[in-house]
């Protein structure tokens, strides 16, 4: 029979029988896209799959019911990969891995293979590249010879006969955007492949005990490509961040087995990923001390803290409108800081140009950094460098105030390991207690004026 058209929502997956400016089930505008469904007769539903004489029933269990002897979670062979997974991939998982093309993905996928294959079978599925061109890939990065299974296809049900036939332990799907299932009539990479191929893996997992790793697409917005549902049916989602010239960030949006917001550092080099153990001394390597508009300032990456250079540039602006641009740092809080900067600080930014970045690629994304952003501005203002041996934490409020900020103690360590001998920190600390290390001078102060006033 004819195939009815259907019209799926692309944030959550709901489906309408016809088209509606907003989504009744996840209240988002402007989200509702056509789509083929399937014809009468065609479709199954449980009832079809199995009769409700053949269901095998489960009983729910107590947790300490439940045996826990065998160790479900194993190293991937990468320790970055491992502490953005938190502590090492889960067996049974679902993990999701998108970024941009060309940023590495499926290269760091051939290459935890190296360190997976001694241990434990592994299938790679490619709907992208054949086994010839896989082969080539696999012997540059020195998974060519380990017993890795190798499979072109992107017809789901052939990929999951495969599984049945080799029984992997670990199965890599590149990408989920190149599979199709039979039932549907769309095509690869439309709103419902995506969903029912999604939905057919994470029951391959759950039920298999098969670790799976799946190669997702991006947008031109940066997003996951596919329906928002796509995120919420994996345990794991990780992205892929930074540009081909700086250091890869590998970032976890969401982990059901562990923290967020942990980030893995990699380099790219002729012979693939190479992990950067040390985030903090790469991030500051080539810096130069004795010029302005720069400064150093500590964040927290999960549980990690990295230390990250902020510059600015101020230049008087030949136009009406003076010219704002923000790379690695949020442009409406830098907006903010320098509107800050010029009530409370005293100085006249506003009829100059602004230019801010962050060195090495990382978007800063956490208030810690307001104090470094407000002396960098202010040294580039006023052509006067900040000590080469000084670092400033610290949130600033609207009141040109300074706030506390978390993990205090881990930053200050990190800080003296790499050789800083000040910090500028926030006055009123909170309720944690400030545990200076030996050699590292605390310089407390409670509003930009008396920061500014150190520095200048």
């Amino acid at each position: 029979m004819k195939a009815k058209m259907m019209f799926y929502c692309t944030e959550c997956g709901n489906e309408t029988p016809k088209w509606q400016g907003q989504c009744s089930a996840c209240g988002a505008w402007n989200t509702i896209v056509e789509q083929p469904g399937k014809p009468k007769g065609k479709g199954s539903t449980l009832r079809d799959r199995a009769p409700l004489g053949g269901l095998s029933l489960r009983q729910p269990k107590l947790v300490s019911e439940i045996s826990s002897t065998q160790e479900i979670r194993f190293s991937t062979g990468m320790a970055e990969l491992d502490r953005v997974l938190g502590g090492g991939g889960v067996k049974g998982s679902l993990v999701l891995i998108g970024g941009a093309p060309g940023i590495g993905k499926s290269t760091l996928m051939l290459q935890i293979c190296h360190q997976l294959c001694s241990v434990a079978k592994v299938l790679y599925v490619s709907g992208e590249e054949s086994e010839g061109q896989l082969k080539l890939r696999a012997q540059r990065l020195g998974a060519g010879d380990l017993g890795l299974y190798l499979f072109g296809e992107n017809n789901l049900e052939s990929v999951l006969q495969a599984v049945e036939e080799t029984k992997p332990e670990i199965l890599i799907v590149d990408s989920i955007q190149t599979m199709y299932h039979g039932d549907q009539s769309s095509s690869p990479g439309s709103i419902s492949q995506v969903k029912e191929c999604t939905m057919a893996l994470m029951q391959l997992a759950k039920g298999q005990n098969i670790t799976v790793f799946i190669i997702g697409h991006v947008n031109k917005e940066g997003n996951l490509a596919g329906p928002k549902v796509l995120e919420h049916m994996v345990d794991c989602v990780l992205y892929f961040e930074g540009d081909r010239q700086s250091y890869r960030i590998l970032r976890a949006a969401k982990n059901r087995y562990g923290a967020t917001n942990e980030i893995g550092v990699f380099e790219m080099d002729d012979t693939g990923l190479r992990e950067v153990p040390n985030p903090s001394q790469a991030l500051l390597e080539g810096r130069i001390t004795d010029e302005p508009g720069t400064c150093v300032t500590c964040v927290m990456e999960g549980a990690r803290p990295v230390l990250a250079e902020v510059q600015a540039l101020l230049t008087p602006t030949s136009f009406g409108n003076p010219r704002r641009s923000t790379n690695g740092f949020d442009y409406n809080r830098a907006m903010l800081l320098m509107a800050v900067l010029e009530k409370r600080g005293g100085l006249a930014v506003n009829t100059c140009d602004a230019y801010m970045n962050v060195i090495g690629g990382l978007n800063l994304d956490e208030p810690g950094a307001d104090l470094a952003a407000i002396l960098a501005l202010a040294s580039s203002f006023r052509d006067k460098p900040v000590p080469a041996d000084l670092v400033a934490v610290g949130e600033v409020g609207l009141t040109g105030e300074l706030r506390a900020v978390s993990a205090i103690n881990q930053r200050l360590a990190e800080i003296h390991r790499l050789g800083f001998e000040k910090c500028l920190v926030p006055k009123g600390r909170g309720k944690q207690a400030v545990v200076a290390p030996e050699g590292l001078q605390l310089i407390p102060v409670r509003n930009i004026r008396e920061a500014l006033a150190v520095l200048l």
